[in-house]
């Protein structure tokens, strides 16, 4: 007698090419790139040391974005994307061994960046998810120094995707 075979669970979640998983959930019903998109974009801003990690993006309205921003970085209003590092999750599996952490984006301040810097709103999604993914790797731009490397490996792994330079126009 053979065992019966398991049906599958459809996953929640994608892996990219450098095997970043994105579980990705919507709080605001507005555009937002697709998950294989975001995964893509995550993926290749991780690098090739990001494989089999877990990330977390969760697209919010403004209100909730100026709460969390308050709350966590002591300013008051919606920010366009915030990163919460596999610590400060509050329910992180295992202590967060395989979790890189989250993104939590405001398409709504992210539209109006888009608008002001004369962007396409699929360049500027990409640029915060790759900006984002870096703050989770550890990149910061509190000091010049950090802030230009921070902002080259921007450019090199969105030209990498195929977006132009998204500084250059500010």
């Amino acid at each position: 007698m053979r065992p019966a075979r398991r049906r599958r669970k459809p996953r929640a979640a994608a892996r990219g090419p450098g095997g970043v998983r994105v579980e990705f959930q919507r709080q605001v019903r507005s555009w937002s790139p697709t998950r294989r998109d975001l995964t893509r974009w995550a993926s290749v801003a991780a690098g090739s040391g990001a494989g089999g990690r877990e990330l977390g993006v969760c697209v919010v309205g403004a209100p909730e974005s100026r709460r969390l921003n308050a709350r966590f970085r002591g300013l008051d209003a919606p920010a366009n994307v915030l990163s919460f590092t596999a610590g400060a999750l509050p329910h992180a599996p295992d202590g967060g061994a395989r979790t890189l952490g989250e993104l939590v984006i405001c398409p709504r301040v992210l539209r109006a960046e888009a608008r002001a810097q004369d962007k396409s709103l699929k360049a500027h999604w990409a640029h915060l998810v790759v900006h984002g993914t870096l703050h989770l790797l550890g990149y910061d731009h509190e000091r010049a120094a950090d802030a230009r490397r921070m902002e080259r490996r921007e450019i090199a792994v969105l030209r990498r995707l195929g977006f132009a330079n998204p500084y250059r126009s500010l």
